[in-house]
């Protein structure tokens, strides 16, 4: 979507004929349409940036998997529900996952107590007596201390600092059989006994990793649907928005053709000598600000050429609309005009023309001599 910038008559500066009070209503109610124009900006914007944003998900997306990520076409038939629902489902979905992984780890549980209740495993179940022991490097080796009691304690845990999946707890068993590997020379007693510990732990987690990858692949997929759902569901959100704003637009369009035909009614004919000044006027427009005027008549006049190589502007045969829109932008124009004159002559007062002005230059006169050429034409008709 473009910028949204509607062209609306400066009721301010028109030329009402009835009284003050009907050119601050005409105002007003150009100020209340430039509010809502403002607000169905954000608006594009917003979905500008949605679109925006997607497609270049979509794109990255494309070429790292060679475009199989295209959603299927009964992927995009089936009924997505709305954002707050799949907000509700995810919150559900949540809930369940993590309902069904607090029984992997129940059932994970069995694993450690027969671990635990080896007749090896009593130099595991307390955190190492370092002091005790006068094990004064222990924390120069060990990393991250582990013990079986610590990880019974945090598989206890309600206060949402336990763990939350069967691999955290399997990391902290092998860490725990790891360390005194590590701290304990391969010959002793507390390192022998770890690595035949560790062995059994392997055996029984190698027969529990099925369940485990099957919970996991199955809340990958959940995932997975549920992302799309919500992407096919801001894609229908931000589709409506769009032909919401498409209508609203609409209606300012209609809003603004309304005002605009008021305005016209309202407005007093511009005399012959305000005509007269006026094509005075316009010859004294720099190049640049001379085609904006031809835009503006052209506005009004689908067969005017504006950018034609011979231009025969016949003031006389505007409409009062267009008179009117050409005598403000022209007042505008002539008082920036001269402004930027003033400055520019207090810097520079030797300045040498360009090739690109002396062809600006050169279309100006010809239409100059257009707008001549007509009003003498005009003054030798015979009056009725």
């Amino acid at each position: 979507m473009e910028a949204i910038s509607p062209s609306i008559v400066d009721s301010g500066n028109l030329p009402i004929r009835n009284s003050d009070a009907e050119a601050e209503g005409f105002k007003h109610s150009v100020d209340e349409i430039l509010q809502k124009v403002d607000k169905l900006e954000q608006r594009v914007n917003e979905v500008e940036q949605f679109y925006s944003k997607n497609t270049s998900k979509k794109q990255q997306s494309g070429s790292s998997k060679g475009g199989s990520s295209t959603v299927k076409d009964k992927d995009k038939e089936r009924h997505i529900p709305s954002i707050r629902k799949q907000q509700q489902d995810a919150s559900k979905r949540e809930a369940a996952a993590a309902k069904r992984m607090q029984e992997l780890m129940r059932q994970f549980g069995t694993i450690l107590r027969q671990i635990t209740q080896h007749k090896w495993a009593w130099p595991f179940m307390q955190p190492v007596d370092v002091k005790g022991l006068g094990l004064h490097d222990y924390y120069e080796v060990i990393d991250k201390p582990m013990d079986f009691s610590t990880i019974k304690n945090q598989m206890e845990a309600k206060d949402g600092t336990g763990y939350k999946s069967v691999r955290e707890i399997c990391a902290d068993v092998r860490l725990v059989f790891k360390n005194a590997m590590k701290y304990n020379d391969e010959r002793s007693d507390v390192h022998v006994m770890a690595k035949t510990l560790l062995g059994k732990f392997e055996e029984k987690w190698l027969q529990f990793l099925p369940k485990v990858t099957e919970e996991e692949k199955r809340r990958e997929e959940e995932e997975a649907e549920a992302q799309l759902d919500m992407q096919l569901a801001q894609e229908a959100a931000h589709a409506k928005m769009a032909r919401d704003l498409g209508n609203e637009l609409y209606e300012v369009d209609m809003h603004l053709e309304e005002l605009r035909e008021m305005v016209v009614q309202k407005c007093r004919k511009m005399s012959t000598e305000e005509k007269r000044k006026l094509g005075a006027a316009l010859t004294r427009l720099s190049p640049e600000d001379l085609t904006k005027a031809l835009e503006i008549v052209a506005q009004n006049n689908p067969g005017f050429q504006a950018t034609a190589e011979e231009v025969d502007l016949d003031i006389d045969a505007q409409s009062e609309t267009t008179l009117w829109r050409l005598k403000f932008f022209v007042k505008d124009a002539l008082e920036v005009q001269g402004k930027s004159a003033a400055s520019a002559g207090g810097r520079n007062n030797t300045t040498t023309p360009s090739n690109n002005n002396n062809n600006n230059n050169k279309r100006k006169r010809e239409i100059c001599d257009a707008i001549a050429k007509t009003a003498k034409k005009r003054s030798k008709k015979p009056s009725s």
